[in-house]
């Protein structure tokens, strides 16, 4: 491992849910497995430990002195916004922390999506037939909002029957809505996709609503391409293309 490299701090939001920090640590061990050279560490918000504060302590205290902190998020909500910054303002003084960006929107995060849609039983064939429902968690913050709608659409230029947007929460439509709209424009078949990282609450609540779809994919966990838009975000951090969130004195 080279000494220079920056230290790669995964940050996730943590949940009751065992599933959720299994998920994250299985991708956390496939971006270690991806680049050798490069120590990752995972943090998370609330719930599950190690937390983000601890793991910087702990980093700090073995001399550590740059960390690349990535948001496990797929929007640029109020976690990213609010909430890791916060806690990157209480980190030791002596580290040097960069906030890498969210991980979406990325081409990358779309092709681990239908890399899930086929696993689940659909393919290349079945697209210009099935409506997908681009499932997200939801957020209050526009700008996700706005971020989830625009996936859909540039999704939908890829060959798909139609696809649309739906949301857990905050926010409308809901999945079910989504999959009856589908059904009712005529689509042969009506396809789920979360667009979420980990299970828990809000993917359940998806997968309840994808009850009359055809078919229901997974999250997107430890997918490969996921793998790959967190190094690719690691590398923009370190590389300098962000501003450090507080620079020691």
């Amino acid at each position: 491992m080279h000494p220079s490299k920056p230290v790669l701090l995964v940050i996730a939001h943590g949940s009751r849910d065992p599933r959720h920090a299994a998920t994250v640590h299985t991708l956390v061990r496939r971006v270690r497995s991806l680049r050798p050279d490069v120590r990752v560490e995972t943090g998370f918000l609330d719930f599950n430990v190690p937390s983000v504060h601890g793991v910087l302590e702990s980093l700090a205290a073995e001399g550590v002195r740059e960390v690349v902190a990535l948001p496990l998020l797929l929007t640029r909500a109020f976690h990213a916004k609010a909430d890791i910054p916060a806690v990157l303002r209480d980190a030791p003084p002596q580290l040097r922390i960069r906030q890498a960006d969210v991980l979406g929107p990325s081409p990358l995060l779309l092709s681990a999506l239908e890399r899930r849609l086929y696993e689940a039983g659909l393919s290349p064939a079945d697209k210009s037939s099935t409506g997908v429902v681009l499932a997200s968690a939801g957020s209050t913050d526009p700008e996700a909002i706005a971020v989830i709608a625009e996936i859909a659409r540039e999704w939908r230029h890829t060959g798909w029957c139609a696809v649309r947007p739906a949301f857990a929460s905050a926010s409308l439509p809901r999945t079910e809505d989504a999959v009856r709209e589908l059904r009712a424009l005529g689509c042969e078949r009506v396809a789920v996709a979360p667009y979420v990282l980990a299970p828990g609450f809000l993917p359940d609540r998806i997968a309840r609503g994808a009850a009359q779809a055809d078919v229901l994919a997974d999250v997107l966990g430890a997918a490969p391409e996921v793998a790959r838009v967190l190094l690719h975000r690691y590398d923009e951090a370190s590389t300098g293309a962000l501003l450090p969130v507080r620079a020691s004195a």
